[in-house]
């Protein structure tokens, strides 16, 4: 599971692995609003609950690409890897708020998060309690190697 704000690179570095392994509600909200960032769109999460239960269900290897921020959608997915019996590994993207910003501002517009959003976002990044969520392992994504 892929955690941080709008902008810090998760879709980038989970670029580094096959497209079939991503499941990313950016994609889910484009196909059904025609943006990415319409948090409406929550036909995306139940897109997401059906990849996701019919990947873990089969044992493969999946990443969640989404921000991943509140304590409850953690511990949903977190819910569905246990049920599945998968063992879960979090990436936390700790960007500084400056990276993200300017990192977002680059992105095409129908990609850009309004700034007040990824600022409110980026006050969510989990600290310390990861491993107490019931994460198997957890990485800072400034620690991971980009090489499989």
């Amino acid at each position: 599971m892929l955690i941080g704000p709008p902008g810090c690179g998760k879709s980038t570095f989970a670029t580094q692995w096959p497209a079939s392994w991503r499941v990313s509600l950016d994609t889910y909200r484009l196909l059904a609003t025609d943006t990415e960032y319409d948090q409406s769109a929550t036909v995306a999460v139940q897109i997401q609950d059906l990849i996701l239960d019919a990947r873990l269900s089969r044992a493969l290897t999946t990443i969640v690409d989404a921000t991943n921020l509140h304590t409850h959608v953690r511990a949903g997915l977190l819910a569905r890897a246990r049920y599945w019996q998968r063992p879960t590994t979090a990436v936390l993207f700790n960007t500084p708020l400056a990276t993200v910003e300017e990192q977002n501002a680059a992105r095409d517009h129908d990609r850009m998060v309004p700034q007040h959003v990824v600022r409110q976002l980026h006050k969510l990044l989990p600290t310390t309690q990861l491993r107490d969520e019931g994460f198997t392992t957890v990485h800072l994504a400034s620690d991971t190697a980009t090489a499989r």
